[in-house]
């Protein structure tokens, strides 16, 4: 690999809390009389809450909703999310990431995080990768949310790293526009290999320490 670092996505790529992230949407939508399926909660992925809930909102028919109101719908919806999370634990994390991750660190790889969520470090540590990754550049410390390179470039920074050295693992095609923008290359997988826009395309993580 001639990259020195490589920054993965979290949701989706590392583990998956969709469904959390569907079933918390979801309540919320119900709530607001909002029609919400599957296929809405597809177009959320590696997309900030304020944004998500503005994609929800193309279906709402109520009375305009103030910024403070939108603001109090993310915040419901957060805690409904992490209330849900705390069903996580190390055997959500795969023998596969795992064993891939240790194999990257091995040949001398710095590991990072680069994810829109604010929940990042409460994920990672019901995970038990509370303090794995060598840098974690997050919604807590992002002004701008994918396809802005900004969290990327952040997790370089944080790095020490320059862009251009770390490869970026990503499943959404939001994140893959988000690694070109930052001058960084890309390894699709899931969903984000369809569209064509990887440097790299997995078919599983494992794949990861074949490039």
């Amino acid at each position: 690999m001639k990259q020195k670092a490589v920054v993965f996505d979290l949701d989706g790529v590392i583990c998956f809390t969709d469904k959390y992230h569907y079933q918390a949407w979801k309540a919320l939508a119900d709530e607001l009389g909002i029609y919400f399926d599957e296929e809405i909660n597809n177009r959320l992925r590696g997309v900030s809450r304020m944004a998500s809930f503005e994609i929800i909102l193309e279906r709402y028919h109520g009375e305009p909703m103030t910024e403070a109101q939108k603001e109090a719908c993310c915040t419901k919806k957060n805690d409904l999310y992490r209330e849900l999370l705390k069903n996580m634990s190390p055997a959500d994390l795969s023998d596969e990431v795992k064993e891939t991750l240790d194999g990257l660190r091995a040949k001398g790889l710095k590991l990072a995080i680069g994810s829109s969520s604010k929940n990042t470090p409460f994920i990672l540590g019901q995970l038990g990768l509370g303090d794995y990754f060598d840098a974690v550049s997050d919604g807590n410390n992002i002004t701008k949310s994918k396809p802005d390179p900004e969290v990327f470039l952040k997790a370089a920074e944080f790095l020490g790293m320059d862009p251009k050295d770390c490869l970026v693992v990503e499943d959404a095609e939001a994140g893959l526009d988000a690694a070109i923008a930052g001058g960084m290359e890309c390894a699709a997988i899931g969903e984000a290999t369809k569209c064509g826009k990887g440097t790299y395309n997995l078919s599983t993580f494992a794949d990861l320490l074949k490039i």
